[in-house]
């Protein structure tokens, strides 16, 4: 096979393994770690020293830097201090704990130097969000957990990923030369990758946020300036660029109003594509040879992390908290190894090599098991132990809604009366900022986008109600939550259009989702009635007035949405539903007022 088919097929394979993660909600680092493992070692049809040569360590380089880059994007210093005691604690002392007791750990048990168990325990301190979100979802923790486990792998990720590029830089500047110099090589290195990384945020924000870019070479003028930053900090000092970028991207993160969706969407696409290219090359690498020489110490070394050292990290972390014996005992379980901590780890091994630590290779293969058996291990025994635990969250009965306009506002809070979880989502800031002065949970953004998918909290949340206005992203939300929820559970306005042109037919999925509220209830009529005072209001069953009486009292003033019944289940009138509201029950409707008189409350 040609080294151009080869190229093309790491790309088609890339895609294909995270697309099959999708449709079986697994993380993607499963698939990808076996499709590298299958086409590198086993069949010997992918070998990247070849298809590269000397290219393959710049190309890991900038790929890496670009993932750096992403990742500290998303890390923002207030969310830290407003997700709670335990999250702070977790990714602080509880990384700092994690780093020594795997460093001690893996000097002891795996006999090698301080410098290489110091470098393995920096880089396995990682929970990424790519492989939590999917086992939570799969899991259905309780909100409180499922909330300290998503924002410890958000955050954590870049943080993490400093510590093992400090720890790296440290073992560099302290080769062959003594602990003064080492110092001093050290702290020079420090010094220009966050001199460097805080003025090239301020000189990219500045010109980002002046305009200096047209609009569609933002995207691409910021990942030039990343791999530049990255290229001339390493000519001025060695090894000093992965610092650099990762110091760039929290600064940006945190420079106020600079908005940077865009950017951290394209970056979130390019890095899946590069975190999966990257992964195959990676395991493609690997011999299986090499698993076996870590022998027997390796399978203690992995006991010790997933038996000792992260309930001791949790369980000091959970000193002045709240939690229960049992909510440690399920976050002291729950700890997968992410995509970074391979892709790191690998680029460091390389490089280290390169300098003469012949023993750094040991590293990979030893990452890489800890990767599998944590994933593995634990998505197949997670959800059992939080079912024992009692700590699985009821069925979800609550509502994500499309468009936090006035009337998706209107309906979020009357349902948010009644106790059911409701969660806003817009791409239009002034409605999220309205639902926010409104006290209403929101996500601003695409919610079918991956920053969304990594980020949105839908604990509770079961069901889909599209009712925004834009005719392009409607269909894209609904199709995509019809894979998270089920087809049966996404629910959205009709169009009332009749174009039947083939250019705009639409799907039958996502035509049968149209069925919100009713077959002549479109996004146009309920805001024009709104539009006219309407309201929704709350209105009980009762053996006095039934639901006949209901609608004649109202009739064709009133557009039943929902009904709540004596369980305080949530029921929704469909097209395809035909609700009967009994006694006890709570019919939850938009009502006209009736012209020229007053209606007063229900």
């Amino acid at each position: 096979m040609s080294d151009l088919s080869m190229l093309a097929l790491i790309g088609v394979l890339s895609i294909c393994c995270q697309w099959l993660a999708w449709r079986i909600k697994l993380p993607a680092i499963l698939p990808l770690l076996v499709c590298g493992l299958l086409v590198g070692p086993t069949l010997g049809w992918l070998q990247p020293d070849q298809l590269f040569d000397h290219l393959l360590f710049p190309v890991v380089s900038l790929a890496v830097a670009v993932i750096l880059f992403e990742g500290s994007l998303t890390l923002k210093f207030d969310e830290i201090r407003g997700h709670g005691r335990m999250v702070t604690n977790l990714v602080s002392i509880g990384m700092v704990v994690t780093w020594i007791t795997i460093s001690v750990a893996t000097h002891f048990i795996m006999d090698w130097r301080w410098e290489i168990a110091s470098l393995f325990g920096a880089l396995v301190v990682v929970t990424g969000p790519t492989v939590i979100q999917p086992m939570i979802r799969s899991i259905r923790p309780i909100n409180k957990l499922a909330n300290i486990l998503r924002w410890e792998g958000i955050i954590i990720d870049p943080l993490g990923a400093l510590l093992a590029v400090l720890v790296y830089e440290f073992i560099i500047a302290s080769q062959d030369v003594a602990m003064l110099h080492a110092l001093q090589a050290f702290a020079k290195t420090i010094g220009i990758g966050f001199f460097f990384g805080w003025a090239a945020a301020k000189l990219l924000g500045l010109a980002l946020g002046r305009g200096w870019f047209p609009h569609y070479l933002q995207n691409v003028a910021t990942l030039t300036i990343v791999l530049g930053v990255f290229a001339l900090s390493n000519a001025i000092q060695h090894e000093s660029g992965l610092l650099t970028v990762t110091v760039m991207g929290m600064a940006m993160a945190n420079t106020k109003n600079l908005n940077l969706d865009e950017i951290l969407e394209f970056k979130e696409t390019l890095s899946v594509l590069l975190i999966s290219a990257l992964f195959i090359l990676l395991a493609a690498r690997l011999d299986f040879a090499d698993f076996d020489a870590l022998g027997v110490p390796s399978i203690i070394l992995l006991a010790v992390i997933m038996f000792l050292v992260r309930p001791l990290s949790v369980w000091l972390s959970a000193i002045g908290t709240e939690l229960r014996f049992k909510d440690k005992l399920l976050l002291s379980w729950i700890a997968p190894r992410g995509i970074v901590a391979a892709a790191v780890s690998a680029l460091f091994a390389l490089k280290m090599e390169q300098s003469g630590w012949t023993d750094a290779s040991a590293i990979v293969p030893l990452v890489f098991l800890v990767i599998m058996t944590t994933v593995v291990l634990q998505s197949l025994t997670a959800k059992p132990l939080a079912r024992l635990l009692g700590l699985i969250e009821p069925p979800a009965r609550g509502f994500l809604i499309f468009g936090a306009n006035q009337m998706a506002r209107a309906v979020a809070s009357v349902l948010k009366e009644h106790e059911i979880p409701v969660r806003l989502a817009d791409t239009n800031w002034e409605n999220i900022r309205l639902a926010r002065m409104d006290n209403l949970p929101v996500y601003f953004g695409n919610p079918a986008s991956e920053h969304a998918s990594n980020n949105i909290d839908l604990t509770g949340i079961g069901r889909l109600l599209v009712m925004s206005p834009y005719k392009q992203l409607n269909p894209l939300v609904s199709v995509y939550y019809q894979d998270w929820f089920g087809s049966s559970k996404v629910h959205g306005l009709n169009s009332g259009e009749s174009d039947f042109r083939a250019s705009h037919q639409l799907s039958e999925n996502y035509k049968n989702t149209l069925n919100l509220f009713g077959d002549s209830i479109t996004y146009s009529k309920l805001a024009s009635l709104h539009f006219q005072g309407a309201k929704v209001k709350s209105t009980p069953i009762t053996e006095n007035f039934g639901f006949e009486e209901y609608q004649q009292q109202y009739g064709a003033r009133a557009v039943p949405m929902f009904a709540l019944d004596d369980q305080k289940k949530i029921h929704i009138f469909t097209t395809e539903r035909e609700l009967k509201p009994a006694p006890g029950w709570v019919v939850i409707a938009m009502i006209t007022p009736e012209k020229n008189t007053d209606e007063g409350g229900e």
